[in-house]
């Protein structure tokens, strides 16, 4: 890309802001590039998932940016960890809940007998089978502990969808896909403290500095800037996001 004289720009915030789109632009190509080979649907996915040799992960928080992100179109280009209520509608090929009134929902269904459910260890439901258990219990958020048991999985890129920390209306109100559903909060309640969830996510990015990880985000998303200081992890928009993989 060709130089860019600073002088055009009225502020420095203003410089920032083109500087970081022109990054996101040229890893977005490169994306491309690399991904070149696995764009395109196979004409036939095997039933058996677990005998594909994926390199790419990803996993699905349930913050409202990822709404016009339909996992089925995921299923072809990698493995899928996935939180909470997402099983309602799709079977992620790991799905993780660590709330005890979640997990009892999930196993109610039967769910966990036909799938793979991850979870922390618990005596309200240690006799429930066919539940995997964490030991020891991570003791962290669903979303972290997703990403934390994709990257022991050791995948070569990890595309992180519907992390968004901060609440909607300004941080404000409740910011989930599943507000006003069983379980949940309502769409009107306060946010929910996303301290945890950052500390744990940027524990897990730096546990694993072999794995290139990738936020995918809305435009107007909240980047925390403690993410801006971890080498292995960029942002990227959804739009490019789709593009890059033929979805739009």
């Amino acid at each position: 890309m060709a130089k860019v004289d600073k002088a055009q720009f009225s502020s420095k915030q203003e410089w920032r802001k083109f500087r970081d789109q022109r990054r996101l632009k040229k890893e977005v190509e490169r994306l491309k590039k690399e991904s070149i080979g696995s764009i395109s649907k196979p004409e036939q996915i095997p039933s058996e998932r677990k005998l594909f040799d994926f390199k790419t992960a990803f996993v699905l928080g349930n913050g409202t940016s990822r709404q016009d992100i339909n996992p089925e179109d995921l299923t072809p280009h990698g493995r899928i960890y996935g939180c909470n209520a997402l099983y309602r509608s799709f079977a992620p090929d790991y799905l993780i809940a660590v709330d005890v009134k979640m997990i009892l929902e999930i196993t109610k269904t039967g769910y966990q007998n036909n799938n793979t459910v991850w979870t922390n260890p618990n005596r309200s439901y240690h006799k429930i089978k066919n539940l995997n258990t964490f030991h020891p219990s991570k003791g962290w958020s669903s979303g972290p502990t997703a990403l934390w048991l994709a990257s022991q999985h050791n995948y070569d890129k990890i595309f992180i969808m519907g992390f968004d920390y901060k609440g909607l209306d300004n941080g404000a109100v409740f910011n989930n896909i599943y507000a006003n559903t069983k379980n949940y909060k309502k769409s009107v309640d306060g946010a929910t403290f996303f301290g945890n969830w950052l500390r744990q996510t940027i524990s897990t990015i730096k546990e694993h500095p072999n794995i290139n990880y990738y936020r995918v985000i809305a435009a107007d998303n909240y980047i925390p800037p403690e993410l801006n200081n971890l080498n292995n992890l960029k942002h990227i928009y959804i739009e490019d996001f789709q593009k890059m993989y033929g979805f739009i």
